[in-house]
């Protein structure tokens, strides 16, 4: 009996592939436009190389954001608890998980290094999606142009990662490749996404001095500054008015229980275990404190 109930348990890839066209089908239920990003669909595209995804990053319209998430919660999906400070980092997406579900969902209303109005951001990319088959649900990716663009974006997030640098290698040779620079051009004026996308898109130009690259925002400049989740507080900490501070030292000194149950959903709560997490936490800070220095210095 136990070997049958482990038989019918869902693995990691064929969740993923389900929840797309779970979420694919919810969304399209309520007339919600939506797409998704990353994942199988950019390595069955070419665009990525083969990864195994261990979770669902759907993009979708954010005046449609919370009819969506709640079309998820009838079906048993739960928001995951995360971090109650929006200052360090706004958030970008919703994460739901599933007691039966071998993965989570990150519904998107927005994405790092994209500066335009969300709405408007929104609309720019829907018009440069398609249709595409996966787990016998047609559902919507980007384009080529704007596929890479949102991979490159990631991948600039951490461009210290020797992972994060082979994926921009290889996302800039399809680029070259397919001809796709004025395309990538395009979308990312749309986006506002210029100055994130700046330094994967200088080397593909012939005169990048012909470009009016903007100023990178202090989000996207705090994101790359922040190699350590204690330089992302101390940077906010330092640029928050005098008013704020005290809070945020708080906070991050002593968090809430939501911050420790971001990073486990089976994290134990009880006094002993706040207790050992605590200990964990700032030992990990230790540990990364001579990172954490080097970030704040570049931060000037």
């Amino acid at each position: 009996m136990a070997d049958q109930t482990d038989k019918a348990q869902l693995s990691v890839p064929e969740g993923v592939l389900l929840a797309h066209a779970l979420v694919a089908r919810v969304a399209d239920s309520l007339g919600v436009r939506a797409f998704f990003i990353k994942g199988p669909a950019s390595v069955l595209q070419g665009l990525r190389q083969p990864k195994t995804s261990a979770d669902v990053d759907v993009f979708v319209d954010p005046a449609g954001l919370e009819a969506v998430l709640q079309g998820l919660r009838e079906r048993g999906w739960r928001q995951r608890p995360v971090d109650p400070d929006t200052t360090t980092f706004p958030k970008h997406a919703v994460t739901l998980h599933h007691p039966e579900w071998p993965c989570c969902v990150d519904v998107h209303f927005r994405f790092p290094g994209m500066e335009a109005d969300p709405a408007e951001c929104f609309e720019a990319m829907w018009a440069h999606t398609g249709e595409f088959d996966l787990a016998g649900q047609t559902i919507r990716v980007p384009s080529p142009a704007l596929a890479i663009q949102i991979l490159a974006l990631h991948a600039l997030r951490s461009p210290h990662l020797p992972a994060c640098r082979q994926e921009l290698a290889y996302l800039a040779e399809l680029v070259q490749r397919q001809a796709l620079v004025p395309g990538l051009m395009e979308i990312a004026a749309a986006t506002g996404s210029l100055a994130a996308v700046r330094p994967f898109l200088e080397g593909l130009l012939e005169d990048p001095r012909t470009v009016a690259w903007p100023q990178a925002s202090i989000e996207w400049r705090n994101r790359l500054l922040a190699r350590e989740p204690g330089s992302a507080r101390l940077v906010a900490l330092v640029q928050a008015p005098w008013r704020a501070k005290p809070g945020l030292l708080w906070r991050a000194a002593f968090p809430q229980p939501q911050a420790f149950l971001g990073r486990n959903i089976y994290a134990d709560m009880s006094w002993r275990g706040q207790v050992t997490q605590h200990r964990a936490r700032w030992a990990r800070f230790l540990r990364a404190l001579p990172q954490v220095a080097k970030d704040l210095r570049a931060g000037g």
